[in-house]
């Protein structure tokens, strides 16, 4: 009898952990969705600072006419609506976020360019709701760092993938390499009296060295895998262009800022101007960034 209790006890931990973790996940989109205008407002400039990502991940999972490519967290789709033209319309490309807002804006832009090989669907990048070996290229722009259990979301994409099947996905670098975004997370730290992105959160940093990617890629069942740095510079016309722009995208952080009272978040702010002025040139801000490539193959 004592043994029976004990498996009751422990199943009703885990049913309670499984739970959680859920709300967990839950709070995170919710997150997202709420940042999702704005990134359809600045999705030409996301394309833009994106456009040398995009370029060396369709030249690394090298998208063919008549393949099927899924874009996973793809935010306005600019991956994904570059990838078009490679599968051409014998192909098909599937844009997904777990926003349907985001979704809502990937499929209007491609609605707008005619692009009639291309659907968007809300997707979990952790709980694929696609079939096993269904697409030959996946694609994920800095998207992997931000969910819960990237080892989860790697393994749903090798089971979507089909034999042969290629991944390409970015990440942010060292934190200290992307002062663009570093520079509000320290002067938050200050602010607020504690550590930014707080301990145990998903954030843009959370795979950001190459030995974490490899840790991560060898458990994940994937072949030929590469991994390297992309210089990925942040440009700006001031240093309140810069602020408002990574403010309106910043999901989590977005959230965290709006909860200040007013006089908090304008000391933020001045802080934060003052910091990022160093990368001021006679041109704007050009402030450094890097990104790490990862590419895999479904043998």
């Amino acid at each position: 009898m004592e043994t029976t209790r004990n498996v009751k006890l422990e199943a009703v931990s885990s049913n309670q952990a499984i739970s959680d973790a859920e709300q967990f996940r839950q709070r995170l989109h919710g997150m997202w969705s709420g940042v999702a205008r704005a990134w359809g407002k600045h999705a030409a400039f996301i394309d833009e600072r994106g456009a040398t990502v995009t370029d060396q991940m369709l030249a690394l999972a090298i998208p063919r006419p008549g393949e099927r490519v899924l874009e996973l967290a793809c935010g306005p789709g600019g991956v994904g609506l570059a990838a078009a033209s490679h599968v051409g319309m014998t192909g098909h490309v599937m844009l997904s976020d777990i926003a349907v807002e985001m979704v809502s804006i990937a499929a209007t832009r491609a609605e707008q360019l005619g692009l009639a090989n291309v659907v968007a669907s809300v997707l979990d990048l952790e709980d694929i709701a696609q079939p096993d070996n269904s697409f030959d290229v996946v694609f994920c722009r800095e998207g992997l760092m931000l969910v819960q259990d990237p080892g989860r979301a790697l393994q749903e994409i090798r089971r979507v993938l089909r034999p042969n099947g290629r991944l390409a996905f970015t990440v942010w670098g060292p934190r200290a390499d992307n002062p663009w975004l570093n520079v509000i997370f320290e002067a938050m730290s200050v602010q607020v009296g504690a550590p930014m992105p707080p301990p145990g959160m998903p954030h843009p940093f959370s795979l950001d060295h190459t030995s974490k990617l490899a840790n991560l890629m060898a458990g994940s069942g994937l072949s030929d895998v590469s991994i390297s740095e992309l210089p990925t510079p942040y440009k700006a016309a001031s240093a309140n262009e810069w602020w408002e722009r990574c403010c309106a995208l910043a999901g989590p952080m977005a959230r965290k800022l709006a909860s200040l009272p007013e006089e908090a978040q304008q000391a933020l702010r001045t802080r934060a101007c003052e910091a990022i002025y160093r990368y001021q040139t006679k041109n704007g801000l050009e402030i450094p960034g890097v990104s790490l490539l990862v590419g895999a193959r479904k043998a």
